[in-house]
C-alpha cells in the first residue's frame, strides 16, 4: 500500500549538514519527495506537534531540542513508506540504533533521549495528522518518478 509519512531533521542534522546524506538513504531506497521546507519551529508549533508528551518528564528537553535551530520537514511518499522509513531510521534511543540505520550511523548519545537527529512518522494515524500539522495540502506535489514501477 503506498502511504505518506513526516520526517524531520532535527535541529543537529541540519547544523551538522547531514540533510544531503539522509535524504539520499531515502530517495536511493524508492522514496519520493513530495513535500519539503526548511523552518525554524516556535513553541507554539512545538507543543501542537509534541502535545502526546506534555505529561512526560523529557517534555522540557524535546521542547528545547526542537527549536535549536532550523528544522527540515519533508512528506515521504511510498509502498508501506511509514514502516519502511523507520526501519531506514533506526530505533528512537542512539545507543539502540544498529549501524546502517541513519540513527546508528549519525545520532548521538548526549543527554537522557540523545540527539536522535530525526523523527519519523510512528504509525498511519500519527502520519495523517503529522503531515497535516506540518504541510498544508498545497505544499505536498503529487508526480509520478522516473523508474517508480519498480518500487510501487
Amino acid at each position: 500500500m503506498v502511504q505518506k509519512t513526516l520526517v524531520l531533521i532535527k535541529p543537529d542534522g541540519v547544523a551538522r549538514g547531514l540533510v544531503g546524506e539522509i535524504i539520499k538513504r531515502f530517495e536511493q531506497r524508492g522514496l519520493k519527495i513530495i513535500g519539503l521546507k526548511l523552518m525554524h519551529v516556535d513553541t507554539e508549533f512545538a507543543q501542537k506537534h509534541y502535545k502526546e508528551h506534555v505529561e512526560k518528564p523529557f517534555f522540557g528537553e524535546l521542547m528545547h531540542y526542537i527549536r535549536q535551530g532550523p528544522v527540515l520537514a519533508m512528506v515521504l511518499e511510498g509502498k508501506d513508506a511509514i514502516s519502511f522509513v523507520r526501519k531506514l531510521v533506526g530505533p528512537t534511543r542512539p545507543n539502540d540504533a544498529q549501524p546502517g540505520t541513519i540513527r546508528g550511523d549519525f545520532a548521538h548519545t548526549l543527554g537522557p533521549l540523545g540527539k536522535n537527529l530525526i523523527h519519523a512518522s510512528a504509525n498511519e494515524s500519527d502520519a495523517k495528522k503529522e503531515c497535516e500539522l506540518w504541510f498544508s495540502t498545497n505544499e505536498v506535489c503529487s508526480y509520478t518518478r522516473s523508474g517508480q514501477e519498480h518500487h510501487y
